[in-house]
């Protein structure tokens, strides 16, 4: 499972704290910002300015997670939303400083996405959540311990139990599944395709070779003899007139006849099924 993790909001804001003074001059935007109402042309001038002047905060935040399995143009997307939430909500009357506002939000706006949208099967949230509170618990006691933590450790680090916690590790199959087209190991070409099984052909008939046995169950003793004697045991029609104790032209008119009914019988069945006829009473 991935154990790279993002780091906490207050470091983020630490490492872009030094670029406070070249957003200064955007506070007075900020404040015509706020002061403009929602049908002014000027807000949507303003908001877009502002964007675009924290972009960069957006996408170094972005790229701290770029190690979890997504593409970087699609966290910078979402960490850019995150940051155009945070432009909108931000009040400069209440708020201290525009970047302690706006680093929780895009931060946090880039976890919903790798906890909501980001999953490549359909996965339960609160099996997510836990996903993603063991990869960090396990970044954690990695550092603490000098090592990998056991299950155990991570469950008493989280205050889970232990089925909870090897839950979530297999859950990483769900959010990155292996590729088809992977190859099995270094130096062999084998992908996972090639060594997955196929369709078997015979799935098509086996609905045909229940509805064949289902009639012939109906045939009268001596026809359901003479067919096992001829397709089962592979017996000539000499030696089933043997042992019916008839001669081999009756058997072979026999033979005939009956096929000939259970191919027509097969055939109204299947025409009845698609929908071309009506059914026939076996």
């Amino acid at each position: 499972m991935t154990t790279g993790t993002a780091r906490s909001p207050a470091h983020a804001t630490s490492r872009v704290d030094a670029g406070n003074e070249d957003f200064a001059a955007l506070v007075p935007v900020f404040v015509e910002h706020a002061a403009c109402g929602s049908d002014d042309p000027r807000r949507s001038e303003l908001r877009d300015r502002l964007v675009v002047s924290y972009l960069p905060v957006a996408r170094n935040i972005a790229r701290r997670f770029a190690r979890r399995g997504e593409p970087t143009e699609d966290l910078e997307q979402v960490a850019t939303v995150g940051l155009m939430h945070a432009v909108d909500r931000f009040d400069p009357g209440r708020e201290r400083d525009f970047l302690s506002y706006a680093v929780p939000t895009i931060m946090g706006e880039v976890r919903r996405y790798f906890r909501d949208s980001a999953w490549s099967v359909r996965t339960p949230r609160s099996v997510k959540d836990r996903y993603l509170a063991v990869g960090t618990a396990t970044s954690a006691l990695s550092q603490r311990l000098g090592r990998a933590p056991t299950v155990a450790e991570i469950a008493d680090h989280l205050t889970l139990t232990r089925e909870e916690v090897t839950e979530a590790v297999a859950a990483h199959g769900s959010y990155h599944p292996a590729s088809l087209d992977e190859t099995l190991g270094e130096g062999d070409d084998s992908s996972l395709a090639n060594v997955l099984g196929s369709v078997d052909p015979e799935f098509d008939r086996v609905e045909v070779r229940e509805l064949v046995r289902s009639l012939v169950a109906s045939l009268p003793q001596r026809e359901r003899t003479m067919l096992a004697l001829r397709f089962v045991h592979e017996q000539t029609q000499a030696e089933i007139a043997s042992v019916l104790c008839i001669s081999q032209m009756h058997v072979s008119r026999l033979l005939t006849r009956t096929l000939a009914a259970l191919r027509s019988q097969v055939e109204a069945q299947i025409r009845a099924e698609e929908g071309d006829g009506p059914p026939v009473a076996v």
